[in-house]
């Protein structure tokens, strides 16, 4: 499936979001909304919020199976979210989606607590992204555009993971995507 709108976003949810995140005893879609949730109680942006709420759609985009961390499959699926959604969103969106694996291996080269506290799928996932950055690799994604808003997600998706949380609905997420989209309604990109 290819992302050309929000109610492409919206039919990929209500398709695939029942598909389990990673071992982690909730599905895409409860990750999704969790996250965004946190970003939004955390006081961030619409773009930020946004980015939180899709930052891990290249899952559903690029379909890998069950957990694929544990057969050694990194589907580095923030490069494939980032290329479609780049036609809907700005960087500030973008950006943070693209760069929040990164976020993760810079947090865990920052502070072994962090890394302590991963769950196993991160754990795993870590290892075949890189592991932690090395000193130089940490000072050019700090240096980055967006890496503190990547990190940021990072830690709202590391939070993410809670069974039966409650949560805004669909809807509200979409509506706030909708109002950080830099394609129309009716465009043809």
């Amino acid at each position: 499936m290819k992302i050309h709108s929000i109610d492409d976003v919206e039919q990929l949810f209500l398709r695939d979001g029942h598909v389990e995140y990673a071992g982690e005893g909730i599905n895409q879609l409860e990750h999704a909304l969790q996250c965004a949730q946190l970003a939004e109680q955390a006081g961030a942006s619409a773009a930020l919020i946004t980015a939180a709420f899709l930052h891990d759609i290249g899952h559903l985009l690029n379909p890998k199976g069950d957990t694929p961390s544990a057969r050694g499959i990194d589907d580095q699926h923030q490069f494939v979210a980032s290329h479609h959604l780049k036609s809907l969103f700005g960087q500030d969106v973008v950006a943070p989606v693209h760069l929040h694996v990164l976020g993760k291996r810079a947090l865990c080269a920052l502070a072994s607590h962090y890394y302590d506290a991963l769950s196993a799928d991160s754990k795993r996932s870590l290892a075949l992204q890189g592991g932690p950055l090395n000193t130089r690799e940490l000072e050019d994604f700090m240096a980055m555009p967006y890496a503190e808003e990547a990190m940021a997600l990072r830690r709202w998706d590391d939070l993410a993971k809670a069974p039966n949380r409650e949560t805004p609905a669909l809807e509200h997420f979409l509506r706030i995507a909708r109002s950080v989209c830099v394609m129309q309604p009716g465009s043809n990109q």
